[in-house]
């Protein structure tokens, strides 16, 4: 993440550990999946970017082993301290204004991170940078303009509420400079970058309890923000979480696109 005062989802709001937690559970098979085609082994060294919470950071870890090294980065690295021990380094940085934290990387992996970052392209050159010849860059960010709804199945007052809540949000992060459209953007700019074997593919879940936690956590982290920016009242956020607990509306996420390559 970038160094912002006005970064919607702050990781020191209790809501953020749900998210985390709701993001594990949803996005963690795909980008092990695609981290394990890379042939990770023992004595890699990898760069997680943004790294938030530390279901990666700690998978990582295990599969480099004692032989290798996870730089685990973030502007806020309170949430990353149970795994500060070897072979994880932890350390503050900002992906967007700050040099890499080391070069020779293995693999330099980012997840739901540049879609927030103001200065995406020097983040992206920086991450680049920082792989050793042959090493593996994956890159996983959302397209929220890609499908827009929170429902895409909207065909009661329930499910209209919950839509024009999630527009609110969408107007709340392009706001502060996130581009909502840059997961399918993700191949090319890999490419330009010059980056060569580079593929990608997408997951989007449509309903899950998971989809719900985190629908309930990100509502409850931006209500104030959604309040004041007169996007909602009070009374609709409460109706929409109590809809939301009922379990009774499929809740999806937006597209999360992942892309890699491999440095010439």
């Amino acid at each position: 993440m970038t160094r912002d005062d006005g970064y919607l989802l702050d990781n020191r709001q209790s809501e953020a550990g749900r998210r985390f937690d709701a993001f594990a559970t949803l996005f963690d098979p795909t980008t092990f999946r695609h981290i394990e085609g890379f042939g990770i082994r023992a004595g890699w060294r990898c760069w997680e970017v943004g790294a938030g919470g530390t279901s990666v950071v700690s998978w990582l870890a295990t599969k480099v082993g004692p032989a290798g090294k996870v730089v685990a980065t973030d502007i806020d690295t309170s949430r990353l301290m149970p795994v500060a021990d070897r072979p994880v380094d932890i350390r503050v940085h900002d992906v967007g204004t700050e040099e890499p934290p080391g070069e020779g990387f293995d693999l330099v992996h980012a997840r739901l991170v540049l879609v927030h970052v103001p200065d995406r392209e020097r983040a992206l050159r920086s991450m680049v940078r920082a792989l050793r010849p042959g090493g593996r860059l994956l890159i996983e960010d959302a397209d929220p303009a890609l499908q827009p709804l929170i429902c895409p199945d909207e065909h009661g007052p329930e499910q209209r509420l919950a839509n024009r809540l999630r527009r609110g949000f969408r107007e709340l992060l392009a706001a502060r400079g996130a581009d909502l459209s840059y997961g399918r953007k993700l191949p090319r700019l890999l490419r330009e970058a010059g980056l060569r074997e580079v593929a990608a593919d997408a997951y989007f879940p449509v309903t899950s309890p998971a989809c719900s936690a985190l629908e309930a956590a990100t509502v409850r982290q931006i209500r104030d923000r959604l309040v004041t920016a007169g996007l909602a009242t009070e009374e609709e956020i409460d109706q929409h979480l109590a809809d939301v607990e009922s379990g009774r509306m499929d809740l999806a996420t937006a597209p999360m696109i992942s892309a890699w390559g491999t440095k010439a």
